[in-house]
């Protein structure tokens, strides 16, 4: 059965711990996510990107896929199917599907926008048991084919977003998606620090935690954050085994 991320989250708040999102891309990922989390008894998140939804033919098949793969395999850790990068009729469509979480990235409209929408779905998602997640400040990077600047979020508009009732705030600290580049600068805890203190201790979010050396992770940690996101790692380590596989000959 899936979950909401509210209360992993909470826990994970309260406790001075993260707790992961891998994002899947087909049945492969999935199994291999869920059996890594129900060894180490971690509780986790399904991401999925709007592209990831569209390979897999739809997010209907993508929530039936995974809630039949938690019951299949006993899955007795917390699961939760999230939406990652949402547009707002993407949101719309993974309510309809049986998703457990959304993300709506309203990062990109005027901050006033931003708000409109994520009341809306705020309201749509809660009355679904979901939980919801926004964006303030762009993400830099690449992400499902959108091209992210990598700003620093406001933190007067991270109050604005949170005081919506979302469950869980992303907010722009120098992260990016992708592979950091050798000249990266690292996190912004001055800034995060910030975004913390004005949005009432809700549970932050750390996208692109791919490359982000364990000692920031643990410090973002220590300043508000409880879900840390990895995707690029998964790819690589995909891609590296696959080539492996194919050099070998195997059949």
């Amino acid at each position: 059965m899936l979950v909401n991320a509210t209360e992993m989250l909470l826990k994970a708040r309260d406790g001075h711990y993260g707790v992961p999102q891998f994002n899947i891309n087909n049945l492969e990922w999935t199994k291999a996510v869920l059996t890594a989390c129900e060894q180490t008894k971690s509780p986790v998140i399904l991401g999925v990107s709007e592209g990831a939804g569209k390979y897999m033919t739809g997010f209907k098949t993508v929530a039936a896929m995974v809630s039949a793969m938690v019951d299949s395999m006993g899955i007795t850790v917390p699961v939760a199917l999230h939406l990652d990068h949402g547009t707002y009729e993407g949101c719309k469509a993974c309510v309809e599907a049986g998703f457990s979480s959304i993300m709506f990235d309203g990062s990109h409209y005027p901050i006033e926008e931003n708000v409109e929408k994520t009341k809306e779905l705020v309201a749509l998602a809660h009355a679904h048991g979901m939980s919801i997640e926004a964006e303030v400040g762009s993400i830099g990077g690449v992400e499902d084919g959108v091209v992210g600047s990598g700003e620093i979020a406001d933190p007067a508009e991270c109050a604005s977003i949170t005081a919506l009732g979302i469950d869980f705030l992303a907010a722009g600290i120098g992260n990016i998606h992708g592979v950091y580049p050798a000249n990266w600068k690292g996190l912004d805890f001055e800034a995060l620090d910030r975004i913390h203190k004005a949005t009432n201790n809700i549970p932050l979010v750390l996208h692109g935690g791919t490359g982000i050396p364990d000692e920031m992770i643990a410090k973002a940690i220590s300043l508000g954050v409880c879900k840390i996101n990895i995707n690029t790692e998964c790819q690589l380590v995909f891609a590296e085994a696959t080539r492996k596989y194919i050099e070998a000959g195997k059949d």
